[in-house]
Parts: C-alpha cells; structure tokens; sequence
C-alpha cells in the first residue's frame, strides 16, 4: 500500500496520478475549450483551470518549496518557503487564502502554462525523490499524492454535476446484499501511530465497546432503494428529519439526482446520457438526508463510523465496499488527542459541521481506499457518488 511504500513506489504513483489529471483535464478541454474553460458558479466546485493549477501548486508548496519537508508531521506550517516558480501563484491557488466564490474572476494562466507548471513541479518532485527518502521525509509527498487523487475525483463528480461526456467510470454491481452478524466488545478505532501514512483524523486510536450488530453485506442497491421512491417516499413527511425535509422542499425532488421515470423503467443520467438503471448497481449520487429518509422508510439505521470500521477490518471478504461512499450516522469529530498536521486546514475546519463517510467510490483510485479512512462532507451533498448501507435496529 502506498501508506508505507518506498520511495520508487512512491515516484511511480506521482507519475500515475499526474497522467490522471492531465487524461481528465483533456475531456473537460474537448467539452469546454471553445467557451474557455467557463463553468457556471456552484458551492460544489470549482472553475476546472482553478483546479489544475491549484494541484501544481500544492505539490510546489508543500515539496520544492517546503525547507522543512523531511520533518514530516513534524515541519512547521509556518517557516519561510521559498519563491514560487510562477511569481502570483500563491495570490492564485492557496485554497486557504482565495475564497472559494472569488476563484472564478481570478485572472487564471491558460491551460498550456498551467500543463507547464505540472510538468516542471512534477520532474522537480520526483528528482527529490532519487535519493531514495524514507519514513517522515516521505510524508508531503504521500499527502501531495493522495491530495491529487482526490482532486481527481472531484473532477469525475464535477463532470456529472455539469453534464459532460466522460466515458469510462461507472460503478459495477455488488453481490445481493445479505445481513452479516458483527460480535460486540472492544474495538480500537482509529490508526495506529507509526503504521506508515496517516490523515491526521485518523490518528488517536481508542478503544470502544461496541454491542452486537447486524450490518448489510454490501451498499443498498438501487433494486433496494426504487421502491422507496415508487411508495412515495419523496412525499411522505414522516420519513424525514427536519432537517432534511426542509433540504428536500428547497430541492424540489420527487426522485434522486440524475433519476427519473421513463414508461416502465427507470434511467439514470450518467455524464451527460440518460442510460436505463442497472438495479443490481448501488443508488448513488444520494444525500445523506436520503439515505436517513431510506432507512426510517425500510425501518432500519446507518451505521456509526465505528460500526463500519469494525465490520471492514472483522468481516473481511463478506463485507463488500468501494464502489460508493457510504454515510455514517457519525458527525465528524476529532479522535481524542487530536493533533493537526501541517496542512492544518485538512481537518480541523470542518469538525462538528460535517457528516463521516466510508469507504470509496468507482471513482476512487484503489490507493486511496482504506478500512479507516475518514471522509467528510455537509449532509447534504448530493454530487459526490456516496450512497449507504444499513444495520437492524438494535431489539
């Protein structure tokens, strides 16, 4: 896993993940070059030339420009860096400093310079590489990895939220869920310190005890979730909390995202494309305000964060994950002891005003996926491509 791979290993991923963000970046250019790059404003995202050159320069800031780098967790945020390559880039792409609603009147570099900037971040990241860093020094480039992936995902979920025509990405179908049975007793959630890479979410491992609980084997599939939605469930009050009642009157939603009715089937808008629902495949692209309604509607309850990490790390094969995100019925807190890392707007912002997802999506690359990874988003996003799992209600 590349949470404690060497340093080639590590050299190679960066390579992979660049050639994945350049492959994503040509598909919004074939769809959006002619209007140059414009998007309509979203809280949900982000101008896509912003985004491209918001990657190169975290990968700058926090490698070749960071003195301190070999420190790992130990670095301190706030020591001097050094210039950057491109003079205003800083003014530019630091997410903590540009808001997010002024990205789009930015005056932005065209794409063939933002490639540029990719390209010379790039081989200058991975010559500081060739000595063959380990342990702590190997932390920032692990976090500008994985920092890439996610931007790469964000532009997959970015597509379907603006309708563009990006083939390839799907999630498949998980084998009929059944209910697995989970033993109470003391579980230790959380990673351990010093098992290679870790969010530092993640970090502050405690032992908790958990009752017995019954847990579904895989996502709730569409085949599960429709007949909620033919029942009526969109209208029926009672399924919902407050909260999300009141997010579902100012959505206007008779059905999920992307869904609707046609004659007898169902379809699916996928990138663009309205394609007949595959039932068999997890519901997607569901707030956690649906999937709270789902589960009043089914009788049943998401899981905590806790309940699902034990059932990865005990069921083992018998727990099917990572094609949708899963919500959690666990707001999104900081472990005991916590302690930020350097890249301190990574987690602590957000405690307390989110909700904890599980998992990993289709659009997820696999070295992102880990039984205690800790996502996190406002309860009522209904781009990303989370769906849910369910528990019994405890007798």
């Amino acid at each position: 896993m590349l949470r404690d791979a060497d340093a080639s290993a590590v050299a190679a991923a960066l390579r992979d993940t660049r050639q994945q963000t350049l492959a994503t970046f040509a598909a919004y250019e074939r769809a959006l070059g002619e209007r140059g790059f414009v998007v309509p404003y979203s809280g949900e995202l982000n101008p896509p030339l912003w985004e491209l050159g918001h990657v190169g320069w975290f990968q700058e800031w926090w490698l070749g420009r960071n003195p301190e780098r070999d420190r790992g967790v130990g670095a301190d945020p706030e020591a001097s860096r050094l210039p950057p390559r491109r003079p205003n880039a800083d003014a530019l792409f630091d997410s903590s400093r540009v808001a997010h609603d002024t990205r789009w009147q930015l005056p932005l570099p065209g794409a063939a310079a933002l490639r540029d900037d990719l390209a010379q971040g790039l081989q200058e990241s991975l010559a500081l590489l060739e000595n063959g860093p380990s342990g702590e020094a190997l932390y920032f480039f692990r976090l500008c990895l994985f920092h890439e992936d996610m931007h790469n995902e964000a532009a997959i979920y970015m597509a379907q939220h603006l309708s563009l025509p990006l083939r390839g990405w799907a999630p498949i179908a998980h084998p009929a869920a059944h209910e697995v049975a989970i033993v109470g007793g003391t579980f230790s959630l959380g990673t351990p310190y010093g098992n290679g890479f870790a969010f530092d979410n993640e970090l502050g491992p405690h032992d908790i005890e958990l009752k017995e609980f019954q847990i579904d084997s895989a996502p709730v599939s569409w085949a599960r979730y429709l007949p909620f939605v033919e029942a009526g469930g969109y209208r029926e009050r009672r399924w919902w909390s407050d909260t999300g009642w009141q997010w579902l009157q100012q959505q206007a939603l008779q059905a999920p995202r992307y869904l609707r009715a046609n004659g007898t089937c169902w379809q699916r808008q996928t990138f663009g494309d309205w394609v007949d629902l595959d039932p068999r495949k997890p519901a997607v692209n569901l707030s956690c305000f649906e999937a709270q309604a789902y589960c009043a509607w089914a009788g049943r309850r998401l899981p905590s964060e806790a309940e699902w990490e034990c059932a990865a790390v005990r069921a083992g094969a018998a727990f099917e994950w990572r094609q949708v995100w899963e919500w959690t019925a666990s707001p999104f807190e900081p472990y005991p002891g916590f302690v930020a890392h350097p890249y301190r707007d990574y987690s602590a912002p957000w405690f307390h005003t989110r909700r904890v997802l599980r998992g990993g999506s289709f659009a997820t690359h696999e070295r992102m996926k880990h039984p205690r990874y800790r996502n996190f988003f406002p309860p009522e996003r209904n781009d990303i491509f989370a769906g849910l799992r369910t528990c019994a209600l405890e007798p």
